[in-house]
């Protein structure tokens, strides 16, 4: 028996609205995240550059740690395990910042090892040559380098961490797929919702990528 579906492209339309509901909340976990991440990526980066091997190893423990566990895993850990440790509910915002924080810090921080890392043993030189001290030689002449170079992989980071956010109905969080899922459960369109669920999520990212490549056209990242 042949089955014939066409595909409804006002029911996809009419999902928009609801939808739309769920970009803040997806916004606010990913940049949120973003923004904690980045301040503890740099920390463990430069304690993994650090000449203590203590400090090291911390720093390899925990992005070794996150690296290698699901952020889904880490997002129903918080959300559902650490309350029973710290005697008090989490609410699902908070959890989802926290995972994209602490999982994108993991990345973040091999992003600053590397970047610091490329930058040559000379321009370290030249700032000790001009008077200048080891952290001032490193805040003025090694950092701001490194930064351009960090760009681009950060912003992959900052991609992946906005898809990452759509695991997190799971816990209830009003992003883009828990308003899906609930739009769904009225109107039985997933296929048309699921659609258009994609779709706002391609033009997020795509906005991110545009962003980049503009700054990389203009020369302000990169090499």
């Amino acid at each position: 028996m042949d089955v014939q579906f066409q595909f409804d492209w006002q029911a996809a339309l009419n999902s928009v609205p609801y939808l739309l509901e769920g970009i803040p909340w997806t916004l606010a976990i990913s940049f949120g995240g973003l923004a904690i991440g980045f301040v503890l990526g740099i920390l463990f980066g430069l304690l993994s550059l650090s000449p203590s091997r203590i400090l090291r190893w911390v720093a390899t423990a925990y992005i070794e740690i996150f690296r290698g566990t699901p952020v889904l895993v880490q997002v129903l850990f918080i959300f559902y395990g650490l309350p029973q440790i710290i005697g008090g509910p989490i609410d699902a915002l908070t959890a989802g910042i926290a995972a994209i924080a602490l999982n994108s810090a993991a990345y973040i921080s091999e992003i600053v090892r590397g970047g610091v890392q490329s930058i040559a043993r000379g321009q370290r030189e030249a700032g000790l040559s001009l008077g200048l001290s080891t952290p001032q030689t490193f805040r003025y002449i090694i950092w701001p380098q490194a930064l351009r170079r960090m760009i681009p992989a950060l912003g992959n980071q900052g991609i992946v961490s906005i898809k990452d956010t759509s695991l997190f109905s799971v816990i209830g969080v009003g992003e883009l797929v828990r308003q899906g899922q609930i739009y769904i459960a009225t109107t039985f369109n997933a296929l048309e919702t699921y659609f258009m669920v994609a779709l706002l999520y391609l033009v997020i990212t795509l906005s991110l990528s545009f962003g980049l490549r503009m700054l990389e056209r203009r020369g302000l990242v990169g090499q």
